[in-house]
């Protein structure tokens, strides 16, 4: 009966923290209610720090903790991490190739994934949304953690890593509303569809909590499988996004502090 409340309330907790970096989003795409200019070198600034954030959780707060509980392991301790890495890469790029979505600033010819007659708004928001799973799914998988009272896996390197996601989703939500603003779309709508891009945090965040506390054994794997996932995401998308309007200074400026953030929180509070 312990264990079951345990459960409960680790995973009313990764709902909070996933409704959490949700609602940093919809507070990022508010911002276009009072905002009517797009400023493209903060844009590539907090993209770069978006990068930081993702690359500094993956390892801090998922791939090391990872490593670590799998040092008494019979096989090389490595192994865990290495193989979920590998898995959460290889289904975001079959997602990649498979989903159909349009990065920022791109024309409709450039649209990725399989052909559709989507409009343009909703390529924007499958783009977004595809690399908000992962971030999600890291936030449950590293609270689901803590439900085995492992040393490795702490509630303040958990909301940490909630936090750091959070802070660079508020750029994002805003990047995204006021991009569909400058296509012609109401202000109430960009806002209310930018918010809507990361609806999947909390959803995934969840999923994540109970996928890893119906099999401990899977946790290790579980926490590189969020990790590579996430990578993938800063390699494909949020690099390239942040470098192709040659303000490449600014956005690894923004890399470098939104890692230093990131690394800041999760050491500081675990």
């Amino acid at each position: 009966m312990i264990g079951v409340i345990q459960n409960i309330n680790t995973t009313f907790l990764a709902l909070l923290a996933g409704i959490f970096t949700w609602l940093m989003t919809a507070i990022g795409s508010s911002f276009v209610f009072i905002s009517k200019k797009f400023n493209q070198k903060m844009f590539d600034t907090m993209l770069g720090f978006a990068a930081g954030v993702m690359i500094a959780a993956s390892f801090w707060s998922l791939l090391n903790p990872a490593i670590e509980m799998s040092e008494n392991l019979e096989y090389l301790a490595w192994f865990p991490a290495g193989f979920g890495f590998f898995l959460g890469t290889l289904l975001m790029r079959f997602a990649d190739k498979i989903l159909p979505h349009l990065h920022l600033g791109y024309p409709d010819s450039e649209a990725e994934g399989i052909k559709t007659n989507l409009n343009h708004t909703m390529l924007l928001i499958f783009a977004i949304t595809l690399h908000n799973i992962p971030e999600g799914l890291a936030v449950g998988v590293a609270i689901g953690a803590i439900s085995f009272g492992l040393p490795e896996a702490t509630l303040a390197g958990a909301l940490g890593l909630a936090l750091g996601i959070g802070i660079q989703n508020m750029p994002e939500g805003f990047a995204v509303s006021i991009s569909m603003r400058r296509d012609g779309t109401s202000r109430m709508k960009s806002f209310m569809y930018g918010q809507l891009s990361a609806v999947v945090e909390p959803i995934f965040s969840v999923i994540g909590a109970i996928g890893v506390m119906l099999a401990k054994p899977l946790l290790p794997y579980s926490m590189g499988f969020a990790a590579g996932a996430m990578t993938f995401v800063v390699i494909e998308e949020l690099i390239p996004e942040s470098q192709k309007n040659n303000n490449i200074h600014l956005s690894t400026a923004g890399t470098i502090a939104g890692f230093l953030v990131m690394m800041i929180l999760d050491v500081a509070f675990s």
